[in-house]
């Protein structure tokens, strides 16, 4: 099995995992865009089990909703998302952008899209740039 490596921002925290993934959603809910700060969260979700934290496991801070089932770790020096574990225990969720690889697994779906930011389709439609613009 392929293995795929991970980190946080500042590096303080790195992981690994084989590229074994059963879903791979682009989540629209209102809850991921405030845990991101962006339009969706692009989660992967695998085995709990499927994770080697190489380092700086210490610096992860996990986040549990006090009411609802949903969570969010991040790097505490950086604020880094990075993979955690359900709180249901079913399953490692890992955050695409936490990796330096690219997974074999494509997108299933995008979910709760009634919730979708209506700059976020505003925005698909406008000018791509390779960076920023001058």
């Amino acid at each position: 099995m392929r293995q795929l490596h991970g980190s946080c921002l500042c590096g303080t925290v790195t992981f690994s995992l084989d590229d074994d993934f059963s879903h791979f959603y682009l989540c629209h809910c209102d809850q991921c865009k405030k845990l991101t700060g962006s339009a969706h969260a692009s989660n992967l979700f695998t085995q709990p089990h499927n994770i080697r934290w190489e380092q700086g496991e210490q610096a992860i801070v996990r986040y549990n909703h006090p009411t609802r089932t949903f969570s969010n770790a991040f790097c505490g020096q950086c604020g880094a998302n990075l993979p955690y574990l359900s709180q249901s225990g079913k399953a490692l969720i890992v955050p695409a952008g936490s990796l330096n690889e690219l997974p074999s697994k494509s997108p299933d779906c995008q979910i709760f899209c009634d919730e979708q930011a209506p700059w976020h389709q505003a925005g698909m439609q406008t000018k791509h740039l390779p960076g920023f613009p001058e």
